[in-house]
């Protein structure tokens, strides 16, 4: 049972605020932005050297890890601190934490399950210092949200054809994982929780369990952002269910937004978004791709084509929040900004 009864924090105040007044800025891709860097095996391990925030505690895992993109908040902490900088001088209100992958179960992969907990107090340590940063550079206030990913198993589909009772994880499996995430999250200093790239919904449920039990644990109830991602022509998650069914399974959460992010450009995701906004009673946030990439795993849709395409949803009022996921640079958050500041948010229907 989800408990509502918990005060709201500080942030969840001053949001709504923002958000009856203005179209927020949500920030863009991480992943693609660090592949920019063209880092080594030795940047991301950092020689070997991995530790904890304070230096509390070392890593030494066998695994190789380049690609592990969530470690270079212990190993390259102000490559991450930049980008995220940037995208907050580009116009972002919303800072994601850069730890997308950063429960024990996506973590197994690189032999750092026990680092999890120190991966996410220092995503949200290194995301609220570009924050500040930012808001000394021009007064404005930003929000760190607490990036909570999919995991890379889903607990309502069986990997196996041949066994279409199996599962490779369970609900408690992934509500011990999310907790551990969230737990460090809160500790580093997130303002909210963005649960993202929501492929099972069932997945979601045990995060949206594991988020509320982190709050009780801190006696404040943080804003939650639900956010799915439709994966083909078909118009439904991986998981089989329409934008409508989506937002009625996650609904009882009462979530700060509830949208869809990744998989598909914006032109493609806007049917969708428009489908979700028709019902809704929240505020809905949309953060598409920029197109979708080409033979060689990049993405050409320029800050131009996206925003014009953004401007489609903001004309319409279907969006409260809007940003950017793969591809998308501060050039392209910043043309987004410009775009939706012409126009006024979305009115959540009663």
């Amino acid at each position: 049972m989800l408990d509502f009864s918990l005060p709201d924090s500080p942030a969840t105040v001053a949001l709504r605020e923002i958000a009856a007044q203005r179209i927020l800025i949500l920030d863009g891709a991480m992943g693609t932005m660090i592949q920019t860097l063209n880092m080594t095996e030795e940047d991301f391990s950092a020689k070997g050297h991995i530790h904890g925030p304070g230096c509390r505690h070392h890593y030494h895992p066998e695994h190789p890890q380049q690609g592990n993109n969530d470690l270079l908040v212990l190993t390259q902490p102000k490559a991450v601190e930049d980008i995220q900088f940037d995208f907050a001088m580009a116009g972002a209100d919303i800072l994601e934490t850069n730890t997308f992958s950063s429960t024990t179960i996506a973590q197994a992969d690189y032999g750092l399950e026990a680092a999890v907990h120190d991966l996410n107090v220092a995503g949200a340590q290194v995301a609220r210092r570009a924050a500040d940063r930012a808001q000394a550079a021009d007064g404005k206030p930003r929000f760190v949200a607490g990036a909570v990913g999919p995991t890379n198993r889903t607990a309502s589909i069986s990997p196996d054809v041949n066994d279409p009772g199996y599962r490779a994880v369970t609900f408690d499996d992934l509500r011990k994982a999310y907790g551990e995430q969230i737990d460090g999250l809160i500790e580093g200093g997130s303002d909210l929780i963005l649960i993202e790239t929501i492929f099972d919904t069932l997945n979601a449920k045990a995060a949206i369990f594991a988020a509320f039990e982190s709050f009780a644990k801190v006696g404040r109830r943080l804003p939650l952002m639900i956010s799915g991602t439709i994966t083909d022509a078909s118009g439904r998650t991986l998981s089989g269910q329409t934008p409508t069914a989506f937002w009625h399974s996650v609904a009882h959460a009462r979530p700060f937004t509830v949208g869809l992010n990744c998989a598909l450009g914006a032109e493609s995701m806007r049917p969708h978004m428009a489908e979700i906004s028709g019902v809704a009673k929240a505020l809905t946030c949309a953060y598409p791709n920029a197109g979708l990439p080409n033979e060689f795993g990049q993405y050409d849709e320029t800050p131009d084509q996206t925003a014009a395409q953004v401007e489609e949803f903001v004309r319409d009022g279907i969006l409260n929040v809007v940003g950017g996921c793969c591809g998308t640079t501060p050039d392209h958050i910043r043309a987004i900004a410009e775009t939706a500041a012409g126009y006024s948010p979305r009115k959540v229907p009663a």
